[in-house]
């Protein structure tokens, strides 16, 4: 089964220094039809408004993953970790017992663009962690590029997950792709039984297994083993697989 939503149809707030895009439930937005799907819980498409930011706030129990699509983060938390995330890198925080930290677009000038993707962890109580990694936008295109995978259960304290070679890893059996598609390309997911799939157009329009998506439109994927998407025009796309 395939759930399309549109673009039009997402939830959207706009804060004067933050416009953004609710995919569920956050914040003052409440719909309890839309709280969840499997293990995601938060998927945020956020525009920042230049010098400004997410002022320091609180998180526990979530696996936090951004992706930066243009413009700059600066990331700085009560654990130490200060960086700067630019285009196509990766940034994964696992909250666990509690971390308080502070995002904000650095630039005077240039908006920042970014997803920001909450996954339920497996296990509660871990320590705090915090990394990020760039992938190169040429490692993307024509095919879905892993770039978050799955830590191996079960993890002791303070422990790192170990999942794949050369990627983030988070406390999830869950796994997120890229992917950079010109005109006509296509790539193919097989997803295990019983699993959800997530697939996000940022920009451009694809067909998933036939079905036309337009850029910022998602669709929410269950019992379908097979995934075939196809850039009808140049896309951009973001492709998780979930319990």
């Amino acid at each position: 089964m395939i759930q399309h939503i549109k673009s039009a149809d997402r939830y959207h707030a706009d804060h004067g220094w933050l416009s953004t895009w609710h995919h569920f439930s956050f914040n003052d937005y409440f719909d309890p039809d839309n709280v969840s799907f499997g293990a995601l819980r938060v998927f945020n498409d956020d525009f920042v408004q230049p010098a400004s930011g997410f002022p320091p706030h609180s998180h526990r129990d979530m696996e936090i993953i951004t992706y930066v699509l243009a413009g700059e983060l600066e990331h700085q938390d009560n654990q130490g970790n200060v960086g700067r995330i630019g285009p196509g890198e990766v940034q994964v925080m696992s909250a666990g017992t509690g971390i308080l930290h502070a995002e904000r677009n650095p630039s005077g000038d240039t908006v920042l663009h970014l997803l920001q993707i909450w996954i339920v962890p497996r296990t509660r109580g871990l320590r705090p962690r915090w990394e990020q990694q760039p992938f190169p936008a040429g490692a993307r295109r024509g095919r879905l590029l892993p770039v978050v995978t799955p830590g191996d259960p079960p993890l002791p304290a303070g422990a790192k997950p170990a999942g794949a070679e050369g990627t983030l890893r988070i406390d999830q059996d869950a796994s997120l792709f890229v992917a950079s598609l010109a005109s006509g390309q296509s790539v193919a997911h097989t997803a295990r039984p019983g699993r959800r799939s997530y697939l996000f157009a940022i920009s451009g329009d694809v067909e998933l297994n036939g079905m036309p998506l337009a850029a910022g439109d998602q669709a929410r994927i269950s019992a379908e083993s097979a995934l075939d998407i196809r850039a009808t025009a140049p896309a951009e796309i973001i492709l998780i697989d979930l319990p």
